[in-house]
């Protein structure tokens, strides 16, 4: 069944591509990335990725634009008082598309259209951030749904959330994603795809730094997923990225959901 619906998505991908890669630095062209290697650009971070549990972040540039992903809806772990420029969803259900959280007037921008039923084609410049999405399927006992994985990128970085991904990836899709540096990646299986077909897709994407999320904190899944790659497990919920200190193979960092504490989550 799969197969077939990955066929539909390829169709998709040849829209979707050519209107990302024509404006995106770091993604989809890897010697733009290249041309800042210079001391004082070395020295600066490129993004700061906070983490707020099962799919919620935020991304923050080097120039201060800060999006959110997949706002999750209070109660299962603590809310952050977060005012961004942007908000992404890639599933509505209120464990992602709890917009009602972010303060200001931030640009919400969804991968899904009629209310998940339909695929929106995103890509879109906002500030020094350029966002576009992936079409992917979730999982939901047992029928595949349509979900929507967000590539954001900062210029010399590419940040890839690959949202409820249930799937290993087609190679249209991979084409799509870019080279991606930093991907928040999906380990819980029933909803999204288990931790051996997500270490399938870091084969495939080959990022520098994976993070897990959305395996409602379960040390079992998490161990199955970090094993044979090198790891951290930060005690706090940030990370500071910087584009000339990415480790040379791919790196697992386990981050802290803020405010400590584990949830349920679908």
């Amino acid at each position: 069944m799969m197969s077939r619906l990955h066929a539909i998505v390829i169709s998709l991908f040849l829209c979707w591509s050519v209107s990302a890669s024509s404006t995106a630095a770091s993604c989809r062209d890897p010697d733009v990335a290249r041309s800042f290697s210079n001391l004082a650009y070395a020295a600066a971070p490129d993004a700061t990725i906070e983490y707020f549990g099962h799919n919620f972040f935020q991304i923050t540039s080097s120039k201060g634009t800060k999006i959110i992903t997949d706002p999750l809806a209070p109660g299962m772990h603590a809310t952050p008082v977060v005012t961004p420029h942007v908000v992404t969803v890639g599933r509505e259900h209120p464990n992602h598309n709890y917009v009602e959280l972010a303060r200001g007037n931030p640009i919400i921008i969804r991968g899904l259209a009629n209310y998940g039923a339909e695929w929106n084609k995103v890509s879109t410049s906002v500030r020094d951030v350029l966002i576009y999405n992936i079409p992917v399927y979730q999982q939901a006992f047992g029928t595949a749904l349509k979900g929507a994985a967000f590539v954001f990128d900062l210029g010399p970085l590419c940040i890839a959330h690959l949202g409820d991904l249930s799937h290993p990836l087609t190679p249209e899709q991979i084409k799509a994603f870019g080279k991606v540096d930093v991907a928040m990646i999906p380990i819980g299986g029933t909803f999204t795809m288990p931790p051996d077909t997500a270490r399938e897709v870091l084969g495939q994407l080959k990022p520098k730094i994976a993070i897990p999320m959305h395996y409602r904190e379960d040390m079992s899944l998490l161990g199955m997923f970090l094993k044979g790659f090198p790891n951290r497990r930060l005690s706090n919920n940030t990370l500071v990225v910087s584009k000339m200190a990415l480790p040379a193979q791919t790196e697992i960092v386990v981050l802290t959901p803020y405010g400590g504490g584990y949830g349920r989550a679908d």
